[in-house]
């Protein structure tokens, strides 16, 4: 695992953000108390939803996951919950019923050569963890946010989340489609199992400016990885819940415009403009909006508003990869 892990600090795919490395590294030294010497966290560039961790201590949080939740205290859940499968060793046991030397290296593959969700999946039925053994790591986990004095009652509406997230891809329950999460309880069972556990619970910290702050500077490339996916409906309905608790956000309006423009489905291109020109109204609208504004105008054949976008574009964004092409649509 000390191979794998000397390999995870030098991927292409590590955050190498030194604050928010501490952000994360501090939230679960708080969760873990007096085993904090034990846990290292490393922020993963994956645009899925996902946390796991090593029987070494060493915690891969991906950046799907921080751009899910909506504060600290939702993001403490996980990070508790994967907390809570080390303290209790399961991995370990899951590593010890490996009974092929292939599997074996796959399995430290799923630490190693990060961001790889396919191996992931192949990973999940071979190496996933009990029912058993998930509902005693959120109970773990929800003992542990209470004692490092966060709000309990966020845990359920990751879950919560997630669901609604990916019913609008596949419909139903997702954990029980989606790979990752095939040995995990229903995402309902879990939520509705966390809200029984924090019923009584006091509402405390929740520290949702302090996650914002934590992740400014990553939220333009967290939303470029997530239009990437190419799974449009699941991005829409995230940025659509996003859009409704954060209306001010012009990089969200920016992520959802985006999304419709790329999908281009009946009526899609009026509601990426309006999107678009909403967060240009606003005044902090990423540089991306001009770029995407002008495809949308070029692919309506307004070759002059095209121009004209590309052109904010190239002026906002004059270092930017792909200037050179966008200059030569001008």
């Amino acid at each position: 695992m000390d191979r794998e892990e000397t390999r995870l600090r030098r991927s292409p795919f590590l955050v190498r953000d030194a604050a928010l490395q501490k952000y994360l590294q501090d939230m679960a030294c708080k969760l873990a108390g007096n085993h904090c010497p034990d846990v290292r966290v490393y922020p993963v560039r994956t645009p899925f939803f996902n946390a796991s961790m090593a029987p070494n201590g060493m915690m891969q949080v991906w950046t799907g996951l921080l751009l899910r939740v909506d504060n600290e205290a939702q993001l403490a859940a996980v990070i508790g919950h994967e907390i809570g499968h080390y303290l209790q060793r399961h991995t370990l046991e899951r590593l010890r019923d490996v009974k092929s030397r292939s599997a074996f290296g796959m399995f430290l593959g799923m630490f190693g050569l990060v961001g790889l969700v396919g191996q992931m999946a192949t990973l999940a039925g071979a190496f996933g963890f009990s029912r058993d053994q998930e509902r005693q790591a959120d109970q773990i986990g929800l003992a542990l946010m209470r004692q490092a004095g966060y709000d309990t009652h966020e845990a359920p509406k990751v879950w919560d989340n997630l669901q609604l997230e990916l019913a609008a891809m596949h419909g139903g329950d997702p954990g029980l489609r989606n790979p990752l999460f095939a040995s995990h309880p229903g995402s309902a069972e879990r939520g509705d199992k966390l809200r029984e556990l924090s019923a009584g619970d006091e509402a405390s910290y929740v520290g949702e400016a302090e996650h914002r702050r934590a992740l400014a500077g990553l939220q333009t490339q967290m939303l470029e990885d997530e239009l990437k996916r190419g799974q449009t409906r699941e991005t829409l309905a995230l940025l659509n819940r996003l859009v409704e608790r954060q209306p001010e956000r012009a990089d969200l309006l920016y992520g959802r415009g985006e999304a419709r423009r790329l999908r281009a489905a009946d009526g899609d291109l009026d509601l990426a403009q309006a999107d678009f020109q909403r967060a240009i109204a606003l005044g902090s609208e990423p540089a991306e909006v001009y770029r995407s504004l002008g495809y949308l105008h070029r692919s309506r054949d307004d070759a002059e508003q095209a121009r004209e976008a590309f052109g904010r574009y190239v002026e906002k964004a004059p270092a930017a990869p792909d200037v050179a092409m966008i200059k030569s649509l001008l």
